[in-house]
C-alpha cells in the first residue's frame, strides 16, 4: 500500500519542483523529503523525478502520477471526514435539484421531516429547469435531482419516487362541467393552455392523446405558460382549458375557482423519479435522504401524493 505521506510528499514536491521547498512547506528536513520521494519511486518501480545538481524536473511517470495523487489525497480527506461524522451523527450539506410542479409539493414536505431528523444537514432544493438538472448533478452542484422522465444514462442512478395524477381543468362556467366525462374529441376546438415543450406533463397528454389520434396540430393551443400555478390563474380567470398536475391544482379546485374533468379512455399518471450520480466514494447526506424517501414513516406522503390530495401540519412531521 502506498504511503499518504510520500504521496503528500510528491505531490508539493512536483507543484514547487523544489525539496527544500517542499521540506519547509511540510516542515520536513530535506534528506527526509528525498528518502520519501526515492522510496515512492522504489514502491512505483519508475522514476518520478531528473535530477539535474539542485534542479529537479518531472518524468513523464511523475506527471501521469500528479492527478491520480491529487484523488488518492482527497479520497483520504473524504474518507476522513466520513468517518469523523459517524462520531456526531451525519452532518454536511444536500442539495436537491428539482423540475417538475409535482415534486415542488412534495420534497420541501420529506425535506423537513429530514431535517428534523437531520439536523445537522443543511438542505437546499434548487429549482431548474427539466433540461439542467443532469448537468447541475454532473458538475456537481446537486447531489440529488427529481425529474419526471426515465432517463438511460450509465453515470446516472434512478428509483422511482412518487406518482404523480394530471387532470384536465375547466373555468367554474364551462360547459364540461355539466357532465360526468369528456371524450378526448371533445377537446379538439377548444382553447387549450399548454405546458413548454421540455414540459413532463406537456409530453405525457401528447403521448396519452396519440393512443386516441389527436396530434399536437389537433389541437388549438391557445397559448403556452411555464409554471403550473400561472396556467391555473389563467383557467380561473376564464381564458382556456389545461392539463395540471392535481397537487397543483387542489387548492383552487377547492376553492371552486377551476373544476376539474375527467377524461375517457385517457390515463393521465406519470412517475416522478429520485436521481442521484453513481459515485465511488460514499455522500453520507445524500445516501441517507435517498434511503429516507422511501421510509415506513413517509408512507403518508407518498400516497397522498399519488391521490393528489397532499396536505400537512407541523404535528405531520
Amino acid at each position: 500500500m502506498v504511503d499518504l505521506l510520500r504521496i503528500k510528499t510528491f505531490l508539493h514536491a512536483a507543484e514547487n519542483l523544489n525539496f527544500s521547498e517542499t521540506a519547509r512547506i511540510l516542515h520536513l528536513t530535506q534528506p527526509t523529503v528525498s528518502h520519501h520521494i526515492k522510496n515512492l519511486e522504489g514502491e512505483l518501480s519508475v522514476e518520478l523525478f531528473k535530477r539535474q545538481g539542485a534542479a529537479i524536473k518531472l518524468t513523464e511517470a511523475g506527471r501521469l502520477l500528479v492527478p491520480w495523487a491529487r484523488k488518492i489525497l482527497q479520497s483520504s480527506i473524504e474518507m476522513q471526514e466520513i468517518m469523523e461524522s459517524l462520531k456526531e451523527g451525519i452532518a454536511g450539506t444536500l442539495v436537491i435539484a428539482c423540475s417538475t410542479t409535482a415534486g415542488k409539493y412534495v420534497l420541501p414536505q420529506l425535506a423537513a421531516r429530514f431535517a428534523i431528523r437531520h439536523p445537522k444537514i443543511q438542505i437546499t432544493l434548487l429549482r431548474c429547469s427539466p433540461e439542467t438538472v443532469i448537468p447541475n448533478m454532473l458538475d456537481g452542484v446537486a447531489n440529488l435531482g427529481v425529474i419526471s422522465y426515465e432517463i438511460r444514462d450509465k453515470e446516472m442512478e434512478l428509483q422511482k419516487f412518487f406518482q404523480d395524477s394530471i387532470s384536465i381543468i375547466v373555468p367554474q362556467n364551462h360547459p364540461f362541467i355539466s357532465r360526468s366525462q369528456i371524450l378526448p374529441e371533445d377537446l379538439l376546438g377548444e382553447p387549450i393552455i399548454m405546458r413548454e415543450e421540455s414540459s413532463g406533463t406537456r409530453k405525457i397528454i401528447l403521448s396519452e392523446l396519440a393512443q386516441h389520434d389527436i396530434s399536437l396540430e389537433d389541437l388549438n393551443i391557445f397559448m403556452q405558460i411555464g409554471n403550473a400555478e400561472a396556467i391555473i390563474r389563467t383557467v380561473a380567470a376564464g381564458y382556456g382549458i389545461s392539463f395540471v398536475s392535481k397537487l397543483a391544482s387542489a387548492p383552487q379546485i377547492e376553492k371552486g375557482n377551476v373544476v376539474a374533468v375527467p377524461i375517457e379512455g385517457i390515463n393521465l399518471v406519470r412517475t416522478i423519479y429520485m436521481v442521484r450520480k453513481r459515485m465511488d466514494a460514499s455522500n453520507r447526506p445524500q445516501d441517507a435522504f435517498w434511503s429516507f424517501v422511501h421510509d415506513a414513516s413517509n408512507k403518508d406522503i407518498i400516497e397522498m401524493a399519488g391521490r393528489g390530495d397532499l396536505k400537512y401540519t407541523i404535528r405531520d412531521l
